[in-house]
């Protein structure tokens, strides 16, 4: 198995909820842009590639948080996470590793919570993983629906998901590890056939399994550290829960 790791930042939406210009992952948290957070974390797992994928405001984007490390694809026009996830095969070209892929609005994960993810996914020889995480109130998150045997099936989105679905509290974080030749063959499967006409990055779960491929879903213990920020008001809640962070160490 190759054990090489290749991490990739979705990094392109607008954030139209922070009611601001700025582009979401720019937002300041704590003096730094949401999206140095999150490179800073995945920088502890010494990834082989670090990429990025940009869309709104991508020259902005890329000027505060380049680097002689990472890579940068860009999305335009941004036709969903599929679609971001499929920008990216260039900068990948030729890795036959794990991809481990997350959002630039995520900004409290831990790298102890990515290394454990991609240990469990390694462990169970993994071709396809995700990490989730229970909701009291699991509002607009995708709900990940397993069989009767508590195996992952496919995620559904809220907004296309019955009323069962909905009452499902287990969410799907967004993070993945997908071995690098399987994503983009599930990718390139994708079609847009939901309510946002977009091309979901969630749909490759139940793609893998109609291909034979048994999909692993690990739970997160915290369900704050790996939600993303969507509002000035979760913002400002993050910088609570990293102030509270350092006052612990």
């Amino acid at each position: 198995m190759n054990d090489e790791l290749a991490v990739l930042i979705l990094a392109a939406g607008q954030g139209t909820r922070m009611k601001s210009d700025l582009a979401k992952v720019l937002h300041p948290l704590l003096g730094r842009p949401m999206l140095a957070h999150v490179l800073e974390t995945v920088r502890g797992l010494k990834p082989d590639r670090l990429v990025v994928v940009v869309g709104h405001q991508a020259e902005k984007v890329q000027e505060a948080c380049g680097a002689p490390d990472v890579a940068f694809a860009l999305q335009q026009p941004q036709r969903g996470t599929g679609h971001a996830v499929a920008q990216a095969r260039s900068a990948l070209a030729g890795f036959e590793g794990t991809v481990l892929i997350l959002y630039g609005d995520v900004p409290l994960i831990r790298p102890a919570t990515l290394a454990g993810f991609l240990g469990d996914h390694a462990r169970l020889g993994g071709r396809l993983s995700l990490l989730s995480v229970d909701l009291p109130d699991p509002g607009a998150y995708g709900r990940v629906i397993r069989d009767p045997e508590g195996r992952l099936l496919r995620v559904v989105e809220a907004r296309d998901a019955n009323p069962e679905e909905l009452a499902v509290p287990e969410i799907n974080t967004g993070l993945y590890a997908v071995e690098a030749g399987l994503l983009f063959d599930l990718i390139d499967r994708l079609t847009p056939n939901n309510d946002q006409q977009e091309y979901y990055l969630t749909d490759i779960v139940g793609l893998a399994r109609e291909q034979g491929v048994s999909p692993f879903v690990f739970k997160a213990a915290d369900a704050e550290e790996v939600l993303g920020v969507n509002t000035v008001e979760e913002l400002e809640r993050s910088e609570g829960y990293l102030k509270r962070r350092a006052e612990e160490k």
